[in-house]
């Protein structure tokens, strides 16, 4: 059986943004409740989270932002943009989800873990130097891939980012550098409007963001199709030594924020597309945290399909998700891909 590790926190339950929030506790009870399950119960490596450092949260976001998120501490409900506010307990549970990520990334970094799952919120793919955005404070990945930057050393790692939403923050932190290449599927033209094919990072960096804008509807065959025509040979040519994952449920088909079709056994196979990329690159060594996921009943059944390929309790072939019918939008985005990002990575 693999090591796998999950970060998993009653504290992540504090932060509340109110009756009728789609981003609300009742997401992560639910996945928990399920890790409880008589097939899954001890599976798995709890992780407790420490709080992030300050001087950790500074390499993403400016002093001035994570003072504001500190001054919400233990008060009532600050707005800080139309769909992101705090709680008293939100403050906390921020802290303790960018230090979950980062203690999940030392664990497997180390050895003790062959790789890990951040069982946590509030997510932060779209979290920005200076603000929060879209249901997120701190931007969670982001802060674990500088901790492994400078706690760990590592000079390259890959960020695959599958939310149905365009990862802006985490964008925006590493565009312009190569040692974080960023790859993205979302939905697009789509919140937060960012994400066109024509962002690929900037001076240093250009080459390095990898956004695949997709048009609703696509499913299991367009997002593996990527992965296999698009993501894979990229992985490969970078060879990352760390391979990150925003994992984002609410392209599941049903997701009452998305417009996509990804069902369980297409997010199984992803996840066992990215394993495979990363044991041939950088001895298996996976993170995920948790993204965006709207569909409760979806979103848990899905993360466990994720757990059970991450714990080699499962063995999903993605290829047998194909559609072996023609996909003409796979091909034009596999297509449009190599005419934007063949230049910068000759296997493609």
């Amino acid at each position: 059986m693999t090591r796998t590790g999950v970060v998993r926190d009653e504290r992540f339950f504090e932060h509340y943004m109110g009756a009728y929030h789609v981003e609300c506790p009742e997401r992560l009870e639910a996945i928990y409740a399920m890790l409880d399950d008589h097939d899954m119960v001890n599976r798995l490596q709890a992780i407790s989270p420490s709080p992030v450092a300050r001087d950790l949260l500074l390499t993403v976001h400016a002093p001035p932002y994570v003072d504001r998120l500190a001054s919400t501490a233990g008060k009532n409900y600050t707005y800080l943009d139309p769909d992101t506010q705090t709680s008293p307990g939100s403050y906390e549970a921020a802290l303790l989800a960018a230090g979950g990520v980062c203690e999940a990334i030392n664990l497997v970094h180390s050895g003790a873990l062959n790789n890990a799952f951040a069982l946590v919120r509030p997510p932060g793919h779209h979290a920005e130097r200076l603000r929060a955005m879209g249901f997120c404070l701190f931007n969670n990945i982001a802060v674990g891939a500088r901790y492994a930057q400078k706690h760990l050393g590592l000079h390259r790692i890959l960020i695959i980012d599958w939310d149905v939403h365009h990862g802006n923050g985490t964008q925006h932190s590493f565009e312009e550098e190569s040692s974080v290449l960023y790859f993205s599927t979302h939905q697009y033209p789509f919140y937060p409007g960012t994400g066109s094919f024509r962002e690929a990072g900037r001076g240093h960096g250009e080459g390095f963001t990898v956004n695949i804008p997709l048009p609703p509807g696509c499913g299991d065959t367009e997002y593996l199709g990527l992965f296999d025509k698009v993501l894979k040979p990229i992985a490969l040519e970078y060879a990352p030594q760390l391979i990150l994952v925003s994992a984002g449920f609410d392209c599941y088909g049903g997701d009452p924020l998305g417009g996509m079709n990804v069902t369980c056994e297409g997010f199984a196979g992803m996840t066992r597309a990215v394993m495979e990329m990363a044991r041939s690159c950088c001895q298996g060594k996976v993170v995920l945290t948790l993204e965006g996921g709207y569909n409760i009943e979806g979103q848990r059944d899905s993360v466990k399909q994720v757990l059970m390929e991450l714990a080699g309790m499962s063995h999903t072939e993605p290829s047998n998700l194909l559609n072996k019918r023609t996909s003409r939008i796979l091909d034009e985005l596999t297509e449009k891909a190599r005419e934007i990002h063949g230049r910068f990575w000759s296997g493609l």
